[in-house]
């Protein structure tokens, strides 16, 4: 259950569809658990906390499942009149039902990617207040918690991808192998290696490569804003019901 983060931008497979860290997980998860293990991501790009509740909660607890990760409020948190507070209270019945319908859930610390992106000063205290919520309702409901903010190695910019918003292919390997672990299962070791930090950007440089990316990435977002738009309008659940694994791309 998500948003883009679970969708798997921009982590792609050869036809142009997205993969993302729980492909990944749910691959590595089919080989413990056989044939009769079945995958469904309900995750959409762009959507807000509530319209995440609306749209996938009902459809996941019809699926009776074993295993659940809720990762939603990142999109919140960049709309310019938000209250943090207000969205970890909503979230602790979500959290609670799916507990309560026997689910093991994963909630996440996010990745901090206010660093990259204007603005820092207004949405790291929410993003706080968004993972201490993480943690308080772990320990109320007794769910997992991945904690990404606390991993330096996504302040490495290879861990992103060119929109600096969403997580490179290597970001997803390395979500997926803290998810793998947490859960007790083996990963692929090379999805943990740290990569070589890169030189220093000379200035000109990186200013000219804040103006392309505020061309291609931030007016856009801007415009969609707007226009009350999302990204994920038109799109629907990559996979919004159990299947094998083996349906994959």
């Amino acid at each position: 259950m998500g948003d883009s983060f679970t969708e798997g931008m921009n982590d792609a497979y050869p036809d142009g569809s997205y993969r993302g860290w729980a492909d990944l997980v749910a691959a590595r998860l089919a080989v413990e658990a056989g044939p009769d293990f079945g995958y469904a991501n309900l995750a959409v790009r762009g959507k807000l906390l509530d319209q995440v509740v609306a749209d996938q909660l009902e459809p996941a607890l019809a699926m009776q499942p074993s295993l659940v990760s809720f990762a939603a409020g990142g999109n919140d948190i960049l709309r310019r009149k938000v209250e943090p507070r207000s969205l970890v209270e909503r979230m602790d019945p979500v959290v609670g039902r799916l507990r309560e319908a026997g689910a093991d859930v994963i909630l996440f610390r996010f990745a901090d990617v206010t660093a990259h992106l204007p603005g820092q000063r207004f949405m790291s205290p929410r993003a706080a207040v968004l993972n201490n919520g993480a943690d308080e309702l772990a320990a109320r409901h007794g769910a997992h918690v991945i904690d990404l903010f606390g991993d330096d190695v996504f302040h490495h910019p290879v861990m992103w991808s060119p929109d600096r918003l969403h997580m490179s292919p290597a970001g997803h390997r390395r979500v997926a192998a803290h998810v793998l672990n947490t859960l007790g299962v083996g990963v692929e070791e090379d999805w943990l290696l740290v990569p070589p930090v890169p030189a220093p950007t000379p200035w000109l440089l990186a200013r000219s490569a804040d103006l392309r990316w505020a061309g291609q990435h931030l007016a856009p977002w801007i415009r969609r804003r707007l226009a009350g738009a999302s990204s994920g309008d038109l799109v629907t659940a990559k996979r919004p019901e159990l299947a094998p694994i083996d349906a994959l791309a």
